[in-house]
């Protein structure tokens, strides 16, 4: 089965963390794959692709024949900085056969994207502050990195003396990259050059000293955009220009209840499909935070939030069709399934998944 925005996924691919952390009890083998029951939302287990060091950020290409896991550790086949690791993907049962994989020249990295042709992938190194891309053949398998970009500078905490690179993402004309830079307090434009896989510096926008901008999500409408700040637990609205990759800020909102006591950071964002509403996970909160969207100016409106039934919400995933949304609560090993209502953009509880270290949801047909 081919992916399609009318169809429910089939299947998730979790990433998780195999190596425990400072404050990341680890009890993974490797990657994941979940059942997802349409009926109900609770996922089964199908199988584990055991082996992979720290897959805790995954993306699928296009066509979903190959799979891609970063390999979040400092060091990795005696060389400095972690990896990249390609996996063809079975049609028939979600089978991962590891490929090859490349060193990212950066150390943990921590987020990842394939282009529309799924001919490039990028890849964002949180420690030191880095990005890379990478060339993927015919047969998903990559050549070591085209382009290679360090960043430089920081900014006002102790946490941002150095620049912190968190995700890369393509915009929806497969033409700019955006990377949210947590050290600098940027949101930072790349040309992607397709003929010679090359990453273009086209320019820069701040956020407020101190937030930390950790990932990024397009309105469907291409013009408007959020980014979800870590440090500050603060959402900001940005206008873009497809034509020059330019973003503006604007609108900021926080992400918490007003009489919230207590250390939090956010981590993902989602946009609803239907485009009316911004979703937020908060880690020591422990909750979805809702957000609807006016439609003429993007900004938001607070509607609520949603516990997501354990602690730290890394990841979360809403699926094309827009009917659930799933909450990686990566130190509960497990993964709350809501329903979303669609006018009004609450979540209610359907299911809960028992999932080892879950950090990143993505979804399959098959």
């Amino acid at each position: 089965m081919s992916m399609s925005d009318n169809q429910l996924p089939t299947h998730i691919y979790v990433g998780t963390y195999t190596k425990t952390l400072p404050q990341v009890p680890a009890n993974s083998e490797g990657i994941y794959l979940y059942r997802l029951d349409p009926e109900s939302g609770a996922l089964g287990l199908v199988r584990v692709t055991p082996g992979v060091v720290n897959p805790s950020y995954l993306a699928l290409s296009p066509d979903q024949r190959f799979l891609y896991a970063v390999n979040e550790v400092l060091e990795l086949d005696g060389q400095v900085g972690g990896g990249i690791s390609a996996f063809a993907v079975n049609p028939a049962n979600g089978e991962l056969t590891f490929i090859n994989r490349q060193s990212t020249q950066g150390g943990d990295p921590c987020h990842l994207s394939v282009d529309d042709s799924g001919r490039w992938v990028g890849v964002a190194n949180y420690t030191g502050g880095s990005v890379a891309l990478f060339a993927a053949n015919g047969e998903g398998g990559l050549g070591p990195a085209s382009d290679f970009h360090q960043h430089a500078g920081g900014s006002i905490l102790p946490r941002q003396t150095e620049p912190h690179a968190h995700s890369i993402n393509l915009d929806p004309a497969n033409r700019f990259a955006l990377v949210c830079d947590l050290g600098l307090d940027q949101v930072l434009t790349y040309e992607l050059d397709r003929n010679n896989g090359k990453l273009v510096r086209k320019g820069a926008v701040s956020v407020s000293p101190g937030s930390g901008p950790r990932h990024f999500a397009f309105h469907p409408n291409g013009r408007n955009a959020y980014v979800i700040n870590e440090i500050a637990s603060t959402i900001t609205a940005l206008t873009y220009d497809a034509a020059t990759g330019h973003l503006t800020a604007g609108q900021t909102v926080s992400t918490l209840p007003a009489d919230f006591v207590g250390e939090n950071s956010t981590a993902d964002i989602h946009v609803h499909p239907n485009g009316k509403f911004v979703y937020g996970s908060n880690r020591g909160h422990d909750s979805i935070a809702i957000f609807a969207i006016d439609e003429a100016s993007g900004d938001l409106t607070a509607v609520g939030h949603e516990s997501t039934r354990g602690r730290t919400p890394r990841n979360f995933a809403i699926d094309p069709t827009g009917q659930f949304l799933f909450a990686a609560n990566q130190n509960t090993a497990n993964v709350a399934t809501f329903r979303i209502d669609p006018e009004r953009g609450t979540l209610s509880f359907a299911a809960e998944s028992s999932v080892p270290t879950p950090v990143c949801l993505k979804f399959a047909w098959l």
